[in-house]
C-alpha cells in the first residue's frame, strides 16, 4: 500500500519529466524520454526488488529528474569537464527529487534519504543503492547501447561495458544476459566479458 503522499510526488516528478523536449520511441509510441526512461527504471526495480520501499521507488523515478536542463555542453568538453557536468546532475536531480517530496509532505528525513540514495552516497554497500546502478546498468543496456555502438569506435564501447558489468549484482548481470541484443551488439557484449581482453 503506498501513501498519498508517494501517488502525488511521483505524479509531480513525472509533470516534470513530460516537459523533455527530447523524445524516444517505444512499440510505436512517442515519449518524452526521461518520462520514459524514469517509467522503464521503475519497472527494473520492480523485477529486482521484492515489494520495493517508497524511498527507493522515488529515488528511482527522480534519479534523472529534468536531465535535460543541464546540457552537456555547458561544461567543458573534457574528461574533466564531463566528470563536473555528471556531479552536477547529480545534485541537481537530488535536491530537486527532495524538494519534491517536501512539498508532498514527506518528512525531511525521508528527502535526505531519497537524496542520498540518488547521490549513490553509500554504493555499493547500501542494497537500495545497488539495485538503483544495476536498473541503470539494465536500462543502458537495452535502450542506450546500440545507439551508442553506432557512433562510437568499438573499443570505447567495450570499455564502458566492462565499467557497467563491474558495478553490477550479480542478478543484474543474469538478467543482463537475456536481453535482446543485435548481433553486434551481441558480440561487443561477449569481447566485454571475454576475460582475455583485460
Amino acid at each position: 500500500m503506498t501513501s498519498g503522499s508517494f501517488q502525488k510526488a511521483i505524479g509531480k516528478i513525472d509533470e516534470v519529466n513530460s516537459k523533455d523536449p527530447n523524445q524516444e520511441t517505444l512499440e510505436g509510441h512517442s515519449w518524452p524520454k526521461e518520462l520514459l526512461h524514469s517509467r522503464l527504471l521503475t519497472e527494473w526495480i520492480e523485477r529486482l526488488v521484492e515489494h520495493p520501499p517508497e524511498i527507493l521507488l522515488l529515488a528511482i523515478r527522480g534519479q534523472h529528474i529534468s536531465r535535460w536542463s543541464i546540457p552537456r555542453s555547458s561544461f567543458p568538453m573534457t574528461r574533466p569537464g564531463y566528470h563536473q557536468w555528471k556531479n552536477r546532475l547529480k545534485q541537481f536531480h537530488a535536491e530537486t527529487t527532495s524538494t519534491i517530496l517536501l512539498e508532498c509532505g514527506y518528512a525531511p528525513e525521508i528527502a535526505s534519504r531519497v537524496e542520498r540514495l540518488i547521490l549513490k552516497k553509500d554504493f555499493p554497500q547500501d542494497p537500495f543503492s545497488q539495485a538503483i546502478e544495476d536498473a541503470l546498468c539494465l536500462l543502458f543496456l537495452e535502450r542506450q547501447l546500440q545507439p551508442l555502438a553506432e557512433k562510437t569506435e568499438a573499443e570505447k564501447v567495450v570499455n564502458a561495458l566492462k565499467k557497467s558489468w563491474a558495478k553490477m549484482s550479480g542478478r543484474a548481470r543474469e538478467e543482463a544476459l537475456k536481453l535482446k541484443y543485435t548481433p553486434e551488439c551481441y558480440q561487443l557484449v561477449l569481447r566485454a566479458l571475454d576475460p582475455s581482453s583485460a
